[in-house]
């Protein structure tokens, strides 16, 4: 399937003691391009979860945003830093000697200095964290993976209307052509017979003259590699896949087949027509610019 690099994708997923919500968002990049913003308790996750990404997604710059609920009660245990209360310990008393007060150190005062009691969580397994986050980052990228889908089915739809369309004016190019040199003819032939008789009018010259002015003007090749380069793109947008790239330097390639066409344009209704292809040409390379 064709997929698009815009999209959005959101799940949660819950154990006993934690709950993972994850939202992906995704937009145009030339490359992969990903971010990746979470709880600091779980970053040495994060290399897990870009891995899990490259899994569904080729290309574009993402945004993934990781929250961590506690269910239930935390599994909290308090510590006691024994050096460092021994420090303060000491330091009292060396006040008492040497500045001759009283030591009034209790075990509730010793014990409400700074760091010596700290509060700490209980280890929870990595593995089991991971396989928690792992199901909810799977549930939002296939709603992310979905989303793009069904945004690049739209795009293809609208890709293959405007690639026959421009089939359709090169058709017409090509078909005005053969009426542009044979103007062109009656014209020279009228110029003469302003000037001379109609026998003194040598036939070969002006047949001489013709040939010259239709390889200045001559689109054929032109105009039958930009058939070549529709049936191309049409065809990789039914293969799909990761196309983006090659739709990209197909699109390139057709623009400047039209701007040949336009800078030989000696003919206002061939002109139309070329202008008329650059301007589709444009809006399929900017509808590219969204595929992955």
């Amino acid at each position: 399937m064709i997929r698009s690099m815009t999209g959005f994708g959101r799940a949660e997923c819950a154990d006993s003691q934690l709950k993972f919500t994850v939202e992906v968002r995704s937009v145009n990049h030339r490359y992969l391009d990903a971010s990746v913003r979470m709880p600091k308790e779980y970053a040495f996750l994060e290399t897990l979860v870009r891995t899990e990404l490259k899994k569904y997604i080729g290309r574009g710059k993402v945004e993934v945003s990781v929250t961590c609920e506690q269910l239930g009660e935390a599994d909290l245990s308090l510590k006691l830093n024994e050096q460092l209360a021994q420090k303060y310990v000491d330091a009292y008393r060396e006040l008492e000697e040497r500045f001759g007060l009283r030591n009034d150190l209790t075990v509730s005062r010793l014990g409400g200095l700074d760091g010596i009691f700290t509060l700490s969580k209980g280890e929870l397994d990595e593995e089991v964290i991971w396989n928690v986050l792992r199901q909810a980052l799977d549930g939002a990228l296939e709603k992310l993976v979905s989303a793009r889908e069904a945004e690049g089915g739209n795009l293809k739809r609208d890709l293959l209307e405007k690639l026959d369309g421009m089939d359709s004016l090169v058709s017409k190019v090509q078909e005005r052509y053969p009426e542009i040199i044979a103007t062109y003819r009656e014209r020279i032939r009228e110029k003469i017979s302003e000037i001379l008789s109609d026998d003194q009018i040598d036939e070969n010259r002006i047949a001489s003259e013709v040939v010259l002015y239709a390889d200045r003007l001559a689109t054929d090749e032109e105009t039958v590699r930009l058939h070549s380069h529709i049936k191309a793109m049409q065809k990789e947008l039914e293969k799909g896949g990761d196309v983006g790239r090659k739709l990209d330097f197909i699109a390139q390639e057709m623009n400047r087949e039209a701007n040949t066409i336009l800078s030989k344009a000696n003919d206002l209704v061939t002109a139309d027509i070329g202008i008329g292809l650059k301007t589709e040409i444009e809006k399929i390379r900017e509808q590219v610019q969204n595929i992955e």
